[in-house]
């Protein structure tokens, strides 16, 4: 699929909802929610810290929380960004909430390169592409786009003489 007018712009806003995760200590992702009209809806951060919540992901979390405030009719029109490519889960929870285009940074395949067998972060190299084709409604999906923006939102955080990940500042 095309990517719009002003995708690059709002992914870029959700690489800066990942920068202010890093800066707070935690995996550095970010996720936001655009509406019909490009109006922003919601933001999230990672929220793997304080309490290691391996589904703490930022498009998850998102999705649930515009599942619980909007109806699927509505997120049908709604976008997506993320900065890395929602794995299984979080396209799950995008198909699930209802979500009707979603745009990423980098590829799980960059991801898994980037992190390797890092333990804060099994990534699945599955894209989110197979995920919505096996559904029963049609996901729009933009990606990768900026990737190599987005790969840099991980320089150092995953290096395994660094310490624990969720203490880098990314």
């Amino acid at each position: 699929m095309a990517a719009r007018a002003d995708d690059e712009m709002h992914l870029r806003r959700s690489f800066a909802v990942a920068r202010a995760a890093a800066a707070k200590g935690n995996h550095p992702f970010g996720a936001i929610l655009v509406g019909p009209d490009g109006t922003v809806l919601m933001e999230q951060e990672n929220a793997y810290s304080p309490h290691q919540d391996m589904t703490g992901h930022a498009e998850r979390v998102l999705m649930t929380r515009a599942s619980m405030a909007y109806r699927p009719d509505f997120l049908a029109d709604c976008t997506l960004y993320s900065s890395a490519e929602p794995c299984a889960m979080c396209a799950g929870a995008a198909y699930w909430a209802g979500v009707g285009r979603v745009v990423y940074g980098c590829s799980e395949e960059q991801l898994k390169a980037i992190t390797g067998d890092h333990p804060e972060n099994p990534t699945l190299d599955l894209p989110c592409r197979a995920v919505f084709a096996a559904g029963q409604r049609i996901v729009e999906v933009v990606g990768p786009l900026l990737a190599e923006e987005a790969v840099a939102l991980h320089a150092g955080v995953w290096d395994r003489d660094g310490g624990h990940a969720g203490e880098k500042s990314g």
